[in-house]
């Protein structure tokens, strides 16, 4: 069992150089080129498998854990004033059966888009916000992480109620929903990550990720 927000420091000592963010559509994962240029992976427990695989014509990202948790990290300073509207697509195969996600012991998520916060040298300041797609917890229901508190919320964007085996289009407004939780003004993100985890829970989960960018609108 892994503490998240130690997850979170361990991502954050990553080194890349930070880009700008100039125009109205950046794009972060572009996956359907099949590529992982400026992503990084990191291991917390056991590897989950990443792979790119043809999804109706369109190359997608895979991700499979069973009882793992690794992520995919891209370290990129985002003005979120210029561009505050997260995109993305994704699909789960299954989800993780009735487990407790506000616990430690339940805190797996078969897919999850997050962006971080750097708190510089006092790392305990580093936030972060999950969007997930939750097993039990009622979609649109935000709280805690279990492991690190405040500083690390989530946002069940997905939930038992969503169809397995479907692509849902998500669009959330970063810098809003930034706002609201944190109750702060945050204009920058330092950190998009992405992953599939089911280490607390011994679980299987099966996930796919279609390109993630940020827009204007």
């Amino acid at each position: 069992m892994i503490d998240f927000h130690k997850k979170l420091c361990i991502l954050m000592i990553l080194s890349s150089k930070a880009l700008s963010a100039d125009d109205s559509t950046l794009m972060i994962g572009h996956f359907s080129s099949g590529s992982l240029t400026g992503w990084q992976s990191r291991e917390f427990k056991n590897q989950t498998q990443y792979q790119f695989i043809d999804n109706d014509g369109t190359k997608v990202l895979k991700a499979e854990s069973v009882t793992s948790a690794s992520g995919l990290f891209r370290e990129q300073r985002i003005d979120l004033q210029k561009t505050p509207i997260l995109n993305w697509r994704w699909r789960v195969d299954n989800a993780l059966g009735k487990i407790d996600e506000q616990s430690r012991s339940g805190d797996d998520y078969a897919a999850r888009i997050y962006v971080v916060i750097r708190g510089g040298i006092a790392f305990w300041r580093t936030k972060a916000l999950n969007y997930v797609w939750a097993s039990t917890t009622p979609k649109g229901k935000i709280w805690p992480n279990a492991f690190a508190g405040d500083n690390v919320m989530m946002v069940a964007l997905r939930s038992s109620g969503d169809k397995t085996g479907t692509w849902y289009t998500e669009k959330r407004n970063v810098l809003t929903d930034l706002k609201q939780q944190f109750h702060e003004d945050i204009r920058y993100i330092d950190a998009v990550a992405i992953m599939t985890d089911t280490d607390n829970t011994q679980g299987k989960a099966t996930a796919y990720y279609g390109d993630i960018y940020f827009s204007k609108n």
